[in-house]
């Protein structure tokens, strides 16, 4: 038995490839079974995400086309469209990718954490349909230290690399805590909705989302628990908002210098932090003129973005280190793990043997035989069947001069080499 990862990510595959090759949550369970229920296989982690799909298994050696063949036909594909997508890693190589992704070293953007979360998901999954035996178990709980030792050692994920995170990181710098204001996001697009869950995460006070379709922006008021008005109500919205994030495709811009200028009067000139992330330009630049406004572009969060993503890939290389010296440390286990297997399947063949002899004996002694007898042709049987295949490896490496061979066996049966 071997350890084996296949899969595609964003790098192997287009997105219309991993969408068809994605499991759904409902679906794992199922496929968990169908795995286990291949002769070949032990164990087995599905993950599944929107940028990969990889299945790790203590699996045969040569298992590797079976699991292939079943992944493409699971989701009725043909097997060409598949394979030349799919990547695979055995034993130490399988370990050296988990950790990899694990850390964020693999992922679309270095050092996201998101896909740490995903992995213990499916490992728990795997876990909850009895999948996981004491290998994989062993590799995704080290996985899993193996992030955490290079999150805490590194500054893989110490800076943001996406302008909306960036965004949400800038306003933490600005205010401190962000429990206590109220931030307006114009827009409900992709980013709009990635602003309001890191907003979210960092505990805002109350956001309010402002968009032409005022159906889409209460939509996604839902999902993360924010206010939802139409885009002409972004005057009178601006009185409350001490932080303006604004994402949106019009032509002309939505925030001029005159509503501005009004709101900040009615807040008696409390600061605003705002960030115009479209382009064309949503917030007039002349609003940046104003006193007690603090504002952004899409181009100056770029910059600090584009510096973050240098830093993120110098930390990377510590990180690899970390993931060099953690395999080592994890492939030494294995070899020991894999030897206690051998050893005791070594030692249960030859106690099947001796039960076997001693059963043969006493059913003798029942039936008068000579006990002497019995006790040598105990010993007979048991040395004849102990010795039968050491015997024919040494013949075998005698007729091929196979001297380390020869030596070993000698070792083993504690032949003098004279």
């Amino acid at each position: 038995m071997a350890l084996l990862s296949l899969g595609i990510n964003h790098q192997t595959a287009p997105v219309d490839i991993r969408e068809k090759v994605a499991f759904a949550p409902a679906q794992m369970r199922e496929a968990l079974g169908e795995l286990l229920g291949m002769p070949a296989v032990n164990e087995s982690v599905i993950v599944s995400t929107c940028n990969r799909t990889e299945i790790y298994c203590n699996a045969a050696d040569d298992s590797g086309d079976v699991i292939t063949d079943w992944l493409a036909e699971y989701h009725g594909l043909n097997n060409g469209t598949l394979l030349p997508h799919i990547y695979r890693h055995v034993d130490h190589e399988v370990a050296r990718h988990l950790f990899r992704v694990a850390s964020g070293l693999d992922s679309m953007v270095i050092g996201e954490p998101q896909i740490l979360g995903q992995l213990k998901e499916s490992y728990d999954q795997a876990r909850g349909g009895n999948a996981v035996n004491s290998i994989l178990d062993r590799l995704f709980q080290h996985s899993f230290s193996v992030a955490k030792r290079v999150r805490t050692d590194t500054e893989i994920g110490a800076n943001p690399v996406s302008v909306a995170f960036a965004a949400v990181s800038l306003s933490k710098q600005i205010f401190g805590n962000l429990d206590s204001l109220h931030a307006l996001l114009i827009g409900a697009g992709e980013t709009i909705e990635l602003v309001a869950r890191h907003l979210q995460s960092q505990q805002i006070g109350a956001m309010t989302i402002a968009n032409r379709s005022v159906d889409r922006a209460r939509a996604l008021a839902e999902r993360v628990g924010a206010d939802a008005v139409q885009i002409n109500q972004v005057p009178e919205q601006l009185v409350r908002a001490d932080i303006v994030i604004s994402s949106t495709a019009s032509q002309l811009p939505i925030l001029g210098k005159g509503a501005t200028e009004s709101a900040l009067k009615q807040r008696k000139h409390r600061p605003i932090f705002m960030v115009d992330l479209a382009v064309p330009r949503d917030i007039e630049p002349e609003v940046g003129s104003l006193q007690d406004i603090y504002l952004y572009t899409v181009d100056d969060l770029r910059n600090v973005v584009d510096e973050n993503l240098r830093s993120r890939e110098v930390a990377a290389e510590a990180a690899q280190e970390i993931i060099d010296l953690e395999v080592a440390a994890f492939t030494q286990w294995l070899k020991t793990h894999q030897s206690a297997d051998h050893i005791r399947e070594l030692r249960d063949g030859v106690e099947t043997l001796k039960q076997q002899a001693i059963a043969r004996a006493l059913t003798q002694l029942r039936q008068d035989a000579d006990p002497q007898q019995v006790i040598e042709r105990l010993a007979n049987d048991l040395t004849k069947k102990l010795l039968h295949k050491p015997t024919l490896e040494m013949r075998k490496a005698l007729q091929e001069d196979d001297a380390a061979r020869i030596e070993l066996l000698k070792s083993l049966l504690s032949l003098d080499s004279q």
